[in-house]
Formats: structure tokens, sequence, C-alpha cells
């Protein structure tokens, strides 16, 4: 463990170079030899660390030269602009669009970059499935009766210890089990708002959270959003009067699509700034564990001293997505959320929520986290230089620190559905960006999953995908 520290230590320095412009693309590293010398580390520990920058893509090994700089995503592009401000508060259509683009999820002639979710190769099946056998031994009645309304009393202790990452002290009493993320966004909107109501949201957002507010007849009003600072403060706060918001729902942490972390004093000033006008705050933090720094970024919910924010997560992005389990923290409003929990499905799926508190209550997690997280890291890595080296130099794209997604920016004429369209026939999937806006903006912009581990099959579907945008 302590040469596993130390040969990561070694690259994430090396690596920090490389993102600040120090080492610069074409630049010769130390030999080995070298390396191992000035680092007072063996010669293994030095390797380990340049093979795992070579796996990052961010180096590459010259026969009979050494190493040199390959790929910095410091300078290769641009990032994409923020939004238009609104004029009104809308409801929202976009079925047919995502209809297309999401009409078969598991068709295997597909190149998937349309999903934000991690390939099922980097999710620990086997461990998962003991923990399945393990619930269906252990559990009296196994597993076949009705759960508690708020869920599997053990996942919920594991969910409140899972808190303290994010600067929360949560107890499992604070918690509600629900079918997934969505649902648990569902039900917290429910619990603060009437149809017809206005919401405030990022822009762009994911669709997802447009289908649950075109289902409660409420209307969204968009606020314009930072790549790399996420939501307005200052235009949030100028229209919640105008419009008469009742509540705001954000992604601060790696915000799809836009893969932006809103910092952690930001979300401080939101959550006083709704506060002050006792306006619920309804956070989704589905991503807020995929993150490639050294810490876990905090949520709204830390800073939450009225109860007023509603937290919600899930498992899917991390660990099993076809289980379906997320929760919610509802703060003032647990009990409407529970109201509104015991009307539409009385309990979450037994078996499922025994198999993941297994799996968290034996120190699983944590170690997966961080493997999933290198690879992600990775992952964005080898996206980003295929870009660099397939696509137009005029692209902008975001560079996120967590996340499944880049957010891509083309020319002003290019057409984000009229690509996807096109890609489609080449067997690529692509999420237009037109799809997460209730406006119709974003029209030359497309959102790019690396949820799948570099492969041949993924590097000829970027170089396609680059041609299809060179033609745009």
């Amino acid at each position: 463990m302590e040469q596993e520290h130390l040969y990561v230590d070694v690259a994430s320095r090396i690596e920090s170079l490389i993102e600040k412009g120090t080492l610069k693309i074409g630049d010769r590293l130390l030999s080995v030899r070298m390396l191992s010398k000035e680092q007072g580390i063996s010669l293994s520990t030095a390797f380990q660390a340049y093979y795992h920058l070579e796996s990052k893509g961010l180096i590459e090994a010259r026969p009979q030269s050494g190493y040199y700089v390959k790929f910095s995503p410091r300078n290769n592009f641009s990032v994409p602009t923020s939004g238009s401000p609104v004029d009104e508060a809308v409801p929202v259509s976009l079925d047919e669009m995502i209809s297309s683009v999401y009409y078969d999820l598991r068709s295997t002639k597909i190149t998937s970059f349309s999903l934000s979710a991690p390939d099922a190769s980097l999710l620990p099946a086997a461990k998962i499935n003991k923990s399945v056998m393990h619930a269906l031994r252990s559990a009296p009645d196994h597993c076949l009766g009705y759960e508690h309304i708020q869920g599997n009393e053990l996942l919920r202790k594991q969910i409140a210890r899972l808190s303290f990452n994010w600067g929360g002290s949560l107890s499992e009493e604070d918690v509600i089990v629900t079918a997934g993320c969505m649902e648990a966004l569902s039900f917290c909107l429910q619990a603060v708002t009437q149809p017809g109501d206005a919401i405030a949201i990022e822009c762009p957002t994911f669709y997802g959270i447009f289908r649950v507010m075109q289902s409660l007849g409420l209307k969204v009003v968009e606020i314009p959003t930072d790549p790399e600072t996420g939501i307005d403060l200052h235009y949030l706060e100028k229209v919640i009067p105008k419009f008469k918001i009742k509540a705001c729902l954000v992604v601060g942490n790696f915000n799809n699509p836009l893969g932006s972390c809103m910092p952690d004093d930001r979300k401080q000033h939101l959550v006083e700034m709704l506060a002050k006008r006792e306006i619920p705050l309804i956070e989704d933090d589905i991503y807020g564990e995929m993150y490639f720094g050294k810490s876990r970024p905090r949520t709204c919910k830390s800073f939450d001293k009225k109860g007023l924010v509603l937290h919600c997560g899930s498992f899917s992005k991390s660990l099993a997505p076809g289980y379906r389990i997320g929760w919610a923290v509802p703060g003032k409003f647990k009990d409407k959320v529970i109201g509104l929990k015991r009307m539409h499905n009385v309990a979450t799926n037994t078996l499922a929520q025994a198999a993941i508190a297994h799996f968290l209550q034996n120190g699983r997690y944590e170690l997966h986290l961080r493997n999933l997280r290198k690879a992600l890291h990775t992952q964005c890595l080898r996206y980003m230089q295929a870009i660099t080296e397939y696509f137009p130099v005029d692209l902008k794209i975001t560079q996120p620190k967590g996340g499944f997604v880049l957010w891509v920016e083309m020319n002003k004429k290019a057409n984000g559905y009229k690509l996807h369209k096109r890609a489609l026939k080449a067997n690529i999937g692509i999420a237009p960006g037109q799809i997460f806006s209730s406006t119709g903006q974003f029209h030359n912009y497309f959102r790019l999953s690396y949820g799948a581990p570099w492969s041949d099959k993924v590097d000829r579907g970027l170089k396609t995908l680059g041609d299809l945008v060179r033609g745009s």
C-alpha cells in the first residue's frame, strides 16, 4: 500500500507540472534511472509512475529515447460559452427528440457516447453478486417481503456514514431510500411545489429533469451556468422575484452535461441566498463521488442550517445502475416525502437494498470508488487526446474534474441534432445540445460521455465522429 501511494504521488506531481504548462508537449522527461535517483525511490516505483501517466495518455515511451510529454488538456481548446438569459418561465416538451436519442440503449451495434454512466466492465459484478447471495441467505424472509418505508436500516446507516465525506453529519433517520435518483428528485419537487409553479434550474441541464418537471406541470426558469463555476448566482438572485421562484434545483458537483463543479464557497452563497427567502433547494448529487482530485467536493446540504436543502443521490452512477437504488435527505420536508412514497410505491426493492447495504458494510465500496475514479480520469484524458487529434481546432470543450461527460461547442453553423442523426447512421450515439434546454438553446453543442474504457472501437468511433463534425 505504501509503494502504491508513493508511485501515485510521484505521478501526480508530474501530472501537475504538465497541467500547469511547466512541462510542455514534446518535452523529454527524466529517465527511469534518473527519476529513481532524484526522488529517492526504487526503479520499480519510478517505472510504475511513468506507466501510470502513460495509461492516462499524458506521456509516451519512445524506443531508445525515453519518455516524453504527449498530451496536456490545458491549452488545446477554449471553454464553451454559457447559455443565454431567459425572458419567461416556460413549460417543457422535448419527448420526440429525447426518444430519438435514446431509442435503443442496449444495442451492441452502437458505439455509444450518449450515456453518462460507467461501462459494465468498470462495475464490481462478482462482489455485488456475493452480496446478493448473502442477502438472500441471511434475510429471514429471503428478501421476499416489503422493506421499511424509509428503506433498509443498515443501508440508511451506510448512506449516513458516507455523508461524512462531503461535510455532512446525518443519521439513518434523515435518509429515505428511493428507486433511483430521479424518483428522489420527483418526490422532493412534489413536496415543495404545486402545478404551475416556476422552478429555477441550471442551463444547460440534464434532460431527465425536464421530464420530471413536465410530468408535475411545473414551469422552468433556466439560469445561465458557467462550465467552470456553475450557476450564475447574481442572475438567479435577480429573477427570483420576477418569476416568483418557488424552488431551485441544481447539480452542483460535476453537472450533466457541463461537467462543472461549483466551488464550495459559491455553494454556501447559494444556500444562504435561498434560505433568506425561505426557498427550498433541491440538490442532485448523483455525480459527487466521481471526482478526480484528492478530496470529494462538499455538497450544498453541508451548508444547510434551516432544513431547506433536499439532498438526493444514488448508486446508479457508481455501483449498480440496474438496481435503481437512490435516496433523499429532505430536511424539514421529510414527512411530506415519506407520504408521497407511501402513496406511489410503498417500498423500494428489498433485495437490491440488502445487497448494497452488505457491499458497503464490508468496506468494498470505497476501494471500488478509488478504482473507478482512476479509470474515469484516465478515460477522460484519452478521449480528450483523441478529440485533439481528430476534431476541428475551432472546437470548444470543457475540462471536467470529475463525472462522465464532455460538453462540446461546435461552430455556429453546426447543428447538434443533425449531427446526432448522421452519427447514428454510422452506428455512433451522441447527445445533441438541444435536449439540455427547454428553450431550444445549444443547437451547435453536443455531449460526449467517456464512460466506456478506451478501445479500438472507441478510437474508431471518435475518429468517425471527428470527420462528421468537420463536415458540419
